[in-house]
């Protein structure tokens, strides 16, 4: 049984992404709200708790485990059948504000291993969220 709900556990995957290069633009957190807002996983979520699983998150994050830690609750929380989830929703605000740092990719790329998500269905997501954020 995990600490966390797998709504949280989806939340403290997109915090994790928008603060690895230590800076949440308004763009990520713009997406983690609409994310939360409208996909069929957050329909049990309270969205008033979005603050407060971020901030949870981010203490997480400044943690000795940090990472690690939230790593695994996500991974405690999250049935394997959504894990592919917890890699887009990643992928989302990772490409969020048009540009994917270094330590956004290395992030992407961990949570890809350890989370097994195979290159196929990782490639697969990418282009997905590519072609979402394409404009005229």
């Amino acid at each position: 049984m995990s600490t966390v709900s797998p709504e949280t556990a989806l939340v403290y995957t997109m915090v994790t992404v928008a603060a690895s290069d230590n800076k949440m633009t308004d763009s990520e957190l713009t997406r983690m709200t609409g994310l939360v807002g409208y996909l069929p996983a957050f329909q049990d979520y309270n969205v008033e708790k979005l603050r407060a699983d971020t901030e949870s998150c981010i203490d997480l994050l400044q943690s000795e485990e940090g990472l690690d830690a939230v790593l695994g609750l996500v991974h405690e929380a999250v049935p394997e059948t959504h894990l592919d989830l917890v890699y887009a929703l990643a992928c989302e605000v990772a490409a969020s504000d048009g540009n994917l740092s270094q330590e956004e990719l290395r992030l992407l790329e961990m949570i890809r291993h350890h989370f097994n998500i195979d290159r196929l269905t990782a490639a697969a997501i990418e282009r997905g969220i590519a072609s979402r954020q394409k404009r005229f």
